[in-house]
């Protein structure tokens, strides 16, 4: 045999090796392990146990599957793939294939995730040539320029269901292009989706924004040390059935963290995006477009962070308290004199409708943890839940106001990311991301928390969410 037949052989080889291990649908043996908080003594139930680059979503979105069996998260155990695994029994399905780009959004009432995916234009054959001139002197391009996004929706329970069976079949089997974004909007994915599952939500770029902002509008400049902040931004939505694509609102700063209320249909809620504190974190607006305000009106000494929507009519909110007060270097840096536990500080929950805020909860006085961090809430209205400054969780009777610590989770600080805690739909258990298991303290694995039985037998007067 030649070189060059083998070498063919060999390329050929490897193609289909890759194309086989990106398969959607392709199974990982259970990890699952319960383990007991060192601390607390809460039986922790890790869905992963081994360093493969897990992350959970980010807790303003669903975690769970519609069916509440399925927790979607993402992993390097498939480069650059979504997985899905079981809750009961640890197996472990790609969902993905071709990749994802942000969010990974799960429908409210049927098995399907949704996500954006970026498309490339084709390149060029002069640009072709240049780029592997580039190439040869040692400067690596991508070829093609950026080209419009599509919103991919996965059918979770074909697919399950044919990788159970041991049948599966190509990816168009099971990803579907809802519809295609043009490139002029510069969508980010940054995405959700409505509760109805008509409508995805998503952040749309600079040029688009400004064509959109009323010119009586001043443009926000960066704001704190990271640069970020600056506008505009805005939002778009795109009907899923029929891939129609309309422009939502155009607002002068940079737009995060997007998120819509799962009991009400039309209702958006974003973050002004700084990297820290910002002039008005939270803010919410209509699908029309109408309507658009500040959730909640902070002040320059609060530092509101991480909000996300619990329930109907609340948005849970982390009021920092994480640095010391006083004058001094503490107060005169570029966020301004925010952080501090001058003011009121904890897990901050306000409603949509009355505009009223509460404190439901915070760490106390003199704690390691020093503050909360990332909050959320059950469903129910009964219980709050943030991490702290030390990654551990804390769990807060809402009607009481009781603050107590549900796993320290090694309060592996070291961890490539936060805890980002996240109630399951039935409010009975919590998912998070921790490096408890890790042994160089930095991977993350998927664990879910139970909220304590004497917790939950607890009764009350009246229900606490509407």
């Amino acid at each position: 045999m030649s070189r060059k037949v083998l070498f063919c052989c060999i390329t050929i080889s490897l193609l289909a090796l890759a194309t086989a291990g990106a398969q959607i649908g392709r199974r990982f043996p259970s990890e699952r392990k319960i383990v007991p908080d060192p601390v607390t003594g809460v039986p922790l139930t890790f869905l992963t146990s081994t360093p493969g680059g897990d992350s959970k979503i980010y807790q303003t979105h669903h975690q769970w599957t519609a069916d509440g069996k399925w927790v979607i998260f993402r992993s390097n155990r498939a480069p650059g793939q979504a997985m899905a695994v079981h809750e009961e029994t640890g197996e472990m399905v790609q969902v993905t294939e071709s990749g994802y780009s942000g969010m990974l959004c799960l429908a409210d009432h049927s098995m399907h995730l949704y996500f954006l995916r970026g498309q490339r234009s084709p390149e060029p054959a002069d640009a072709a040539q240049a780029r592997a001139s580039d190439s040869s002197q040692g400067r690596r391009g991508r070829g093609g320029s950026r080209g419009p996004s599509q919103i991919i929706r996965v059918d979770l329970e074909k697919l399950f269901a044919d990788s159970k069976a041991g049948e599966l079949k190509g990816a168009d089997e099971y990803e579907h292009v809802c519809g295609t974004i043009p490139v002029e909007m510069g969508a980010g994915g940054d995405m959700a989706l409505d509760p109805t599952g008509e409508f995805a939500y998503f952040r749309v770029d600079r040029s688009e924004a400004a064509r959109h902002l009323p010119d009586d509008v001043k443009v926000a400049e960066p704001f704190g040390p990271r640069g970020m902040g600056a506008g505009p931004t805005g939002l778009a939505r795109m009907n899923l059935k029929t891939g129609e694509v309309k422009f939502i609102v155009a607002v002068p700063f940079q737009i995060g963290h997007v998120q819509t209320n799962p009991w009400m249909p039309g209702e958006i809620v974003f973050c002004w995006e700084t990297g820290g504190k910002a002039p008005t974190r939270m803010w919410t607006v209509k699908s029309d477009g109408t309507g658009l305000r500040p959730v909640y009106p902070e002040a320059p000494y609060e530092w509101i962070t991480h909000e996300a929507v619990i329930t109907r009519d609340e948005v849970a909110m982390a009021i920092s308290c994480h640095r010391r007060p006083g004058t001094g270097i503490d107060r005169a840096d570029e966020w301004g004199p925010s952080g501090t536990g001058e003011h009121p500080t904890g897990v901050g929950i306000v409603n949509l409708r009355s505009r009223e805020m509460r404190i439901a909860g915070q760490v106390p006085i003199g704690d390691p943890g020093r503050s909360v961090w990332h909050v959320h809430g059950s469903p129910d209205g009964r219980w709050a839940v943030a991490d702290d400054f030390q990654y551990r969780l804390w769990i807060c009777d809402r009607a009481s106001g009781e603050m107590a610590l549900l796993a320290d989770l090694g309060h592996k600080t070291a961890a490539r990311d936060h805890v980002h805690p996240t109630f399951s739909a039935d409010s009975t258990r919590i998912e998070v991301q921790t490096a408890m298991l890790s042994e160089e303290d930095r991977s993350l694995n998927i664990c879910i928390v139970p909220v304590p039985k004497s917790w939950l037998g607890r009764t009350y007067g009246k229900t606490l969410a509407p």
